[in-house]
This record gives C-alpha cells, sequence and structure tokens, in this order.
C-alpha cells in the first residue's frame, strides 16, 4: 500500500501496519503545537516504545500540553516504567483499571487506540505501540497484521470535543464517522457491524483478528451470502489469544454451509479489525466482533467513500490470495473423534465468552 488512500479533501488516510502509521504518528507528535492525546491499549517500554516516549517528552519540554492513557492489563508488563518516564518530562498520565482494580470488580479494559494532536490530526485503529506491528523503515519484515486511520477535517473537531466528555452529537454529514463506546458498553459499535452487513447488495469482506461474534451477527452474515453477496473471511490462523482459534472453527460449518468463504492467515499474527462493504464502506477500528469488546472502551471509524475503501479492498484481497480457502472437506478430513472435540472445546469456548461478556457489560 503507498502511504495510503485519501479523500480529494484529505478527510481519511488508510494506513498499513506499523511501518506506514507509526511514522505518520511520530511526525504529528513532532509538529504538535498546542495538545496531545493518546489511548492505548498496549504500550512497549523499548524499541518503538522507547521512539514514541521520547516524542511524547520531547513535546512535553517544549510546552505541548500531553496527556497518554494506557490500559493496565494490556500494558502490565511495562505500564509503569513508560508512565514515570512521561511524568518526568511532564506528561499526564493515567493507568485505566490497573491490576489492582480487578480486586474492586472493575474488569473492562480501555481497548482504544487514539492519538489526537492539536484538535486536528487523529489516528484510529487496531494498532498498539509495539516493535511486533512493524519497525519504522522495514516494511518487508514479518509483523503482525494490522490498520489505522489518519483522520482529518470535522470528525477530529467532534472527536477532541467528545473526549473532553462534551456531550455532543455526532455529525450526520459527510463521508467519515467516528462512534465511541464508553461504560455504557459497545452494542452501538456492534449496530454499525449489523447495518452495514445487513444492508450490503454485492460484496462483504471482513479481515477480523478474535471472531467470535454473537448468534444474531452470525445470522446475518449467513443471510447475506444466502441472498447472493459475496462475503469472504479473513480469520487468523495463528491467534496471540490461547483457544480462541478453536472457538472461531467451531462457527465454520455454519459458515461455510451458508455460501460464506474463509480464509485463514498463517504467516503472522492476524490483528485487524476491519470490513468493506460493497466496495465503498469501510469500518476500521479496536472494536473486535466478539462479546468483550461489548464491555470495553472502543473506537469504530465508518468511512463512507469509495476511493479509501478500495485500499481497504486490495489490502484484504492481498491477504486472501496468500492464503487457501478452508473448505468443507478440511474439517470432514479429521477424524470423527478429533472433530468432534475440537467442536466441543471451540463451542465452550465460545459460551464461555459470551456468557462472561454479558455479564461485564452489565457491571
Amino acid at each position: 500500500m503507498e502511504a495510503g488512500a485519501a479523500t480529494a479533501a484529505r478527510a481519511a488516510t488508510l494506513l498499513d501496519g506499523g511501518p506506514e502509521a507509526y511514522p505518520r504518528m511520530l511526525a504529528a507528535i513532532d509538529s504538535a503545537q498546542s495538545a496531545i492525546r493518546l489511548e492505548v491499549y498496549a504500550f512497549a517500554r523499548d524499541g518503538i516504545g522507547q521512539r514514541f516516549i521520547e516524542a511524547l517528552a520531547a513535546a512535553a519540554r517544549r510546552g505541548v500540553r500531553v496527556s497518554v492513557m494506557v490500559d493496565g492489563w494490556g500494558s502490565a508488563a511495562d505500564g509503569a516504567e513508560v508512565a514515570a518516564r512521561l511524568r518526568e518530562a511532564g506528561c499526564e498520565v493515567s493507568i485505566y483499571n490497573p491490576l489492582v482494580a480487578l480486586l474492586a470488580g472493575r474488569f473492562r479494559r480501555n481497548h482504544r487506540k487514539i492519538l489526537l494532536v492539536d484538535d486536528a490530526v487523529a489516528f484510529i485503529g487496531g494498532i498498539n505501540i509495539g516493535d511486533e506491528y512493524g519497525y519504522v523503515g522495514e516494511r518487508d519484515v514479518p509483523h503482525w497484521l494490522d490498520l489505522a486511520l489518519e483522520l482529518r477535517g470535522g470528525p477530529v473537531t467532534w472527536l477532541s470535543r467528545r473526549l473532553r466528555d462534551a456531550r455532543v452529537p455526532p455529525p450526520h454529514d459527510g463521508p467519515v464517522r467516528i462512534h465511541l463506546s464508553g461504560l455504557g458498553g459497545g452494542r452501538r459499535l456492534r449496530g454499525r457491524y449489523l447495518k452495514a452487513i445487513g444492508g450490503a447488495r454485492r460484496s462483504v469482506l471482513v479481515a477480523h483478528a478474535y471472531f467470535l461474534p454473537d448468534r444474531r451477527l452470525v445470522r446475518t452474515i449467513t443471510a447475506a451470502a444466502r441472498r447472493g453477496v459475496s462475503v469472504t473471511l479473513i480469520l487468523p490462523g495463528r491467534s496471540d489469544v490461547s483457544l480462541a482459534r478453536a472457538a472461531t472453527r467451531s462457527l465454520y460449518g455454519q459458515l461455510l454451509r451458508a455460501g460464506v468463504r474463509i480464509h485463514e492467515w498463517t504467516e503472522t499474527v492476524l490483528h485487524a479489525k476491519a470490513a468493506v462493504m460493497d466496495g465503498r464502506r469501510l469500518l476500521v477500528g479496536s472494536f473486535n466482533l466478539d462479546p468483550f469488546s461489548l464491555a470495553n472502551l472502543e473506537a469504530l471509524v465508518e468511512v463512507n467513500d469509495a476511493a479509501v475503501a478500495r485500499e481497504g479492498v486490495a489490502w484484504m484481497e492481498r491477504l486472501a490470495a496468500r492464503t487457501p480457502l478452508v473448505t468443507a472437506e478440511q474439517l470432514a478430513g479429521r477424524s470423527r473423534l478429533v472433530r468432534w472435540a475440537l467442536d466441543r472445546l471451540g463451542l465452550a469456548v465460545l459460551r464461555a465468552t459470551h456468557r462472561i461478556g454479558r455479564l461485564l457489560a452489565l457491571r
């Protein structure tokens, strides 16, 4: 992918992984004049994390107000040291629900990945700050696959007001809409997927890291395929979360019978959370199609622009071209006992995650 595709007004630019996103994020921090706000789930202290620490610290020292929030679980390993280095430089740092908060029953996570600079440019997607997402300037080195959007204009103005806790309705015009879930849960973000897939007429492309949809979402996907929509899922053939793949695979039979095409990416970890409908509506963010994202703080960007969406389509088609299709014959090729055991395990994990997700969403 080039540096991204943008609308004529440069409202949205799609960025492919850390090698594209990190240089632009760092450049925005280096040019900041008044304020920087960063919310990120996982923030590593070394490698690219050190580059971000240095850039944020330099901005604070030259008088820019720098506010950083990291998640207590996602940044459990390095969060305390990252916070200490940034505070020493004059940055405001908070840790959302540190691990000790678990003792008080606060299990929700801040899973957002948002960088907002001078209320003028924002970066939103699924990319954390860590070397696994790709080294700056080294595009050909294998890395976790993910996407982010660089945004400018009216949606960024709305985002800056919204993050200051202003009760402002989202804009209803323009090609870009930002959706945030707060403590009320992420059902509205899930609703954007339901509406987009349910309204698709020609094609649905989905690339998701943790694909554990509820029954309604599965029905929406299979219904689209049965009415003639070309539905392609690109899912991880390896995962950083134990048992997630078994839970996802328990849905394969139902999806394949409906005519859904499934590809499994195995070269690296697929960490993206993205979809394109009819080649013109793109969804990118931190929001996973799993029950935990219904309880977490999440962000989702909806872009209705064919030029930007085409970049998303091209990105997903490149992945699909490098991975074989999963077939019903492959699933049936396993021994009956192995197939039964894996399906039982997957269904048990899937049901357990949905029960836990519902409980978290109620707290």
